[in-house]
C-alpha cells in the first residue's frame, strides 16, 4: 500500500485524485504544515525539500521500495504504475508532459504567489498583487485557448495534466477570477469536478483545512524564518 505524506492543498489534492482515479490502494499520513510537521526527521528522510506531498511505495520498480517527492514526478510515476492517465500515443504523451510542466512551472508557482501576497502577506503591496494578478489572468487565457479546441489539456484524453491543473483552477474566486470569462476553462473545470474520483480526492483531509484567519504561529512556520533554518 502506498504511503501518501500529504496535506489538503492543491499539490496534495493532485496525488489524492490520481490515486483515486487509478484505484491504487493508499494510506494517508497527514503532515500538518501549519504546525511544522514538514520539518520532522521522519518526513525529511523522505524529502529533503520539506514540502508536501511525498510518497513511499513499498512495491516500487522491480519490487524495491521507492520514496518520491515533487507532485509532478509522483503523478508520472503513478500513471506509469497504474497504466492509465498518460496517453499511449507518442504525440499526445508529449503534449501531456508539456502541459504538466506548464502547471508545475507556471500555474502552481504564479497562482501560489498571488494567493500569498493577496491573502497571507502581512503587508498588502499593490504592485506585487497586481503583477501576480495579471499573470494569473494571462495563464487562464493560455488555458482558455488550449481548451477551446481540445477536450482536455493533452488533447482528447483525460490525463495527469488535467489532474495537476484542476486543483489550482478550483475555487477561482480566491484569485479574483470569474470563470464565466473563460468558458472553455469553465466547461473543463465543471466536467472534472463532477468526476466521483475527483470528489473523493479533494475530500481527503478536508476536515483539516484551515478555517478562519491564519494564526501568527502558523504564519511563522509557513512563511517566516522557520522555513529557512538549515537542517
Amino acid at each position: 500500500m502506498i504511503e501518501v505524506w500529504t496535506w489538503p492543498t492543491p499539490n496534495g489534492h493532485k496525488v489524492h485524485i490520481a490515486l483515486e482515479e487509478l484505484g491504487l490502494p493508499y494510506k494517508v499520513i497527514p503532515v500538518n504544515i501549519g504546525a511544522g510537521e514538514q520539518f520532522k526527521p521522519e518526513f525529511l528522510a523522505i524529502t529533503p525539500n520539506h514540502r508536501i506531498p511525498a510518497i513511499v511505495d513499498p512495491d516500487g520498480p522491480d519490487g524495491v521500495p521507492l520514496a518520491l517527492f515533487e507532485s509532478g514526478a509522483i503523478l508520472i510515476y503513478l500513471a506509469e504504475k497504474g497504466g492509465a492517465l498518460m496517453p499511449s500515443d507518442p504525440a499526445q504523451r508529449l503534449s501531456c508532459l508539456q502541459w504538466l510542466m506548464f502547471q508545475m512551472g507556471g500555474v502552481g508557482p504564479m497562482f501560489g504567489q498571488y494567493n500569498h501576497f493577496a491573502a497571507y502577506a502581512p503587508e498588502k503591496l499593490p504592485y506585487v498583487i497586481e503583477r501576480y494578478g495579471n499573470e494569473v489572468q494571462r495563464l487562464h487565457r493560455v488555458l482558455e485557448k488550449r481548451l477551446a479546441g481540445n477536450a482536455y489539456l493533452a488533447g482528447s484524453e483525460y490525463s495527469i495534466a488535467d489532474i495537476a491543473t484542476f486543483p489550482w483552477v478550483r475555487n477561482p474566486e480566491r484569485r479574483g477570477i470569474d470563470l464565466a470569462s473563460y468558458p472553455s476553462v469553465a466547461r473543463w473545470h465543471d466536467e472534472i469536478a463532477s468526476r466521483p474520483a475527483v470528489q473523493r480526492g479533494v475530500a481527503v483531509l478536508a476536515d483539516h483545512q484551515l478555517q478562519g484567519p491564519m494564526s501568527d504561529a502558523e504564519r511563522e512556520v509557513m512563511f517566516g524564518k522557520t522555513q529557512f533554518t538549515a537542517r
